[in-house]
């Protein structure tokens, strides 16, 4: 069971096109929307909420802190936060567990599990940084939505497939999503 957490900041389709390859990989998935990424899911892609919800296994809200996934005994294999904000970037450094997308952060990083936060935010200020140090020395793999060009990108697609697979590597999931470099 992967986890994937889409937060309130630009690039929801990176989360929205790592739910489709979980769901292509036949592998478990369980998802959180926040309140702000449900603004943005609406204004930036074709795709309403239900949609979203739909391509998941398994659907959490984002104010239910009694959610199984916020538990150390439910069994995740890994999580995704994609896109992350700052603001929830921040909480999770901080270890401000106030929703269920940054409680199930604390849980994965206290208990070991991968956790790639893929954050979307461009200047980056030093807080930022300093917040992305700290989640890095804690064992989550920082991601930045940033596609490698070697690949011969055509289309926006093949960079977001980029970006996707970069993921499923990082969560230790076999892909091929985008052209290795050889």
């Amino acid at each position: 069971m992967i986890v994937v957490g889409i937060t309130g900041a630009s690039g929801v389709i990176y989360g929205i096109r790592l739910l489709e390859a979980l769901k292509e990989l036949n592998i478990e998935n369980a998802l959180v929307i926040s309140d702000a990424a449900k603004i943005v899911i609406e204004s930036e892609t074709k795709y309403n909420i239900d949609d979203v919800i739909a391509i998941a296994d398994k659907y959490y809200d984002f104010n239910d802190l009694t959610a199984s996934i916020n538990s150390g005994s439910f069994k995740a294999d890994g999580l995704a936060i994609v896109p992350c904000s700052m603001k929830t970037l921040s909480s999770i450094a901080n270890g401000y567990g106030a929703n269920t997308i940054t409680r199930v952060a604390d849980v994965s990083l206290k208990e070991r599990r991968p956790t790639v936060i893929v954050p979307r935010e461009t200047p980056l200020r030093s807080i930022h940084l300093q917040n992305m140090l700290a989640l890095s020395q804690e064992g989550a793999i920082i991601l930045p939505a940033m596609p490698g060009f070697y690949s011969e990108h055509d289309t926006v697609e093949d960079q977001i497939n980029f970006i996707v697979g970069k993921i499923l590597d990082s969560l230790k999931i076999e892909n091929d999503l985008y052209k290795r470099w050889e």
